[in-house]
């Protein structure tokens, strides 16, 4: 009897699902030059717009709902009371100059990108302690099964809205780039190609479409778009309508079969969509594909096809400290079943395999940006070192304290496990929700500081080393 009902109450939700269907529709619109205005500087080699000591800072904030915003709140809050190294002016909040971010992770990293520092003073309020999750339809029902079913219970709206609302106020993406802004790379899953999607300027004109008249709070809402929950966001393709070209590498990566599957991956998804293959992009969570936002800056590194790129040549020969950060909130294994002889089962065993297929892709990516790390220090010191005398006076001004070979690269994490234990347990069991109460957020937020003052990669850069 009880196997009757199950299958039963299955029946109806598909049936529900079938005359329930739940899509988005495309907001990003054609343009026959989608290089114009803003986007001339935006897809040029990048300039860090490094300070006179050489030093530059990458953060990448892993997904994590609210949890994972606050985390890397409290990061950033600790750089603005930090003082540059050995005297130099500002603090180290003034190198931050690559933020990458994923789903909860891309909340903070957008709105950093669009208000600099004074983001972290209204950040608190206008988003870590405000019940988002009441915006959204979380109800348990036959219905939302069956919308789940049918593409996913919430459309983007209701959760861009908000966004718009507290914290971008319509801002298009155009509004973050612009001279001494740092790069602000936003990711998510294309479940389609079953790669990373990077909403950056090179990526949308493959589409032939402007990514600076996109809304900012659209392609925040694709990061954070949990599936099931969401439908998921559209991006709609025009092939032939530009007359712009995909640049050298994406062919050379994506019939490349020594290369990077992500990164072959991510090619051969530029090229189906270049070619008219695939009319529709579909987005959800950024942090299915790569929960900690690497893959972004992986691929602007290979996308150079330069020894010194993304940087622009003069960048080049004055970066003499890069230190880049993964701010990771992950939650950690979860329930009991470990215990027992008998589970996961029902909604554990599903959370288990979403887990299991998160952190597995995140391992990997970290993985392999600390590869391209060590490879693109190699590169640019080889580079370097081949300058003639005077294409150094010529990109740098002068010879004075020039060495070829001082330039320093290093990879950091930054996580509940350099706490002491009971606190890192107590963090690790906060929910990634997108609503927490005020005293779990303070904590996190003092979490995020405490957490990057006991990094050991970041003491040697705050120390001058």
């Amino acid at each position: 009897m009880r196997l009757r009902c199950v299958v039963a109450m299955i029946a109806v939700a598909l049936g529900l699902g079938g005359c329930a269907t739940v899509y988005n529709l495309p907001l990003n619109q054609p343009s026959a030059n989608p290089f114009t205005g803003t986007m001339v500087q935006a897809v040029a080699p990048r300039a860090l717009h490094l300070n006179e000591d050489g030093t530059a800072i990458g953060l990448a904030f892993s997904g994590g709902g609210t949890r994972a915003a606050a985390f890397a709140d409290g990061v950033l809050t600790e750089l603005a009371h930090a003082p540059a190294p050995r005297g130099a002016r500002g603090d180290l909040l003034d190198r931050v100059r690559i933020v990458s971010g994923v789903s909860g992770g891309s909340v903070m990293a957008a709105y950093f990108g669009l208000k600099g520092r004074s983001a972290l003073d209204d950040f608190r309020e206008q988003f870590l302690t405000q019940d988002v999750m009441a915006a959204l339809d979380t109800r348990i029902s036959l219905i939302n099964v069956g919308k789940a079913l049918g593409g996913g219970i919430n459309t983007d709206n209701r959760l861009r809205d908000w966004f718009n609302a507290h914290l971008f106020h319509d801002a298009t993406y155009g509004q973050i780039f612009g001279p001494g802004r740092p790069i602000i790379l936003i990711n998510a899953t294309d479940i389609y190609n079953r790669s990373p999607f990077l909403f950056a300027p090179a990526t949308f004109a493959a589409f032939c479409s402007d990514l600076s008249a996109y809304p900012l709070a659209a392609a925040v809402s694709a990061s954070a778009a949990v599936p099931g929950a969401f439908a998921p966001i559209v991006i709609e393709t025009f092939p032939g309508q530009c007359n712009v070209p995909l640049p050298d590498w994406v062919s050379r990566v994506a019939h490349d079969p020594a290369g990077s599957p992500q990164l072959q991956a991510f090619a051969q998804a530029l090229e189906n969509a270049h070619d008219g293959k695939v009319k529709y992009i579909k987005l959800l969570d950024g942090g299915l594909a790569d929960n900690y936002g690497l893959s972004g800056v992986t691929i602007a590194r290979t996308a150079s096809g330069t020894p010194y790129g993304p940087l622009q040549p003069q960048e080049a020969v004055r970066l003499r400290r890069l230190l880049f950060l993964v701010v990771d909130a992950g939650q950690g294994p979860e329930g009991q079943w470990g215990h027992t002889l008998e589970g996961p089962t029902g909604k554990e065993l599903v959370s288990a395999v979403v887990d299991v297929l998160v952190d597995a892709n995140a391992h990997s990516s970290y993985a392999a940006f600390e590869a391209t790390m060590r490879n693109w220090r190699d590169a640019l010191v080889k580079w370097r070192c081949g300058l003639k005398p005077a294409e150094v006076v010529r990109l740098r001004g002068n010879l004075h304290g020039w060495s070829c070979r001082d330039l320093r690269i290093d990879v950091g994490r930054v996580a509940f496990g350099q706490l002491d234990p009971a606190r890192a347990a107590r963090l690790k069991k906060v929910p990634t929700s997108f609503t927490l109460p005020a005293e779990s957020v303070d904590d996190l937020i003092s979490a995020g500081r405490d957490a990057l003052k006991a990094n050991l990669a970041y003491q040697r850069f705050a120390e001058g080393r």
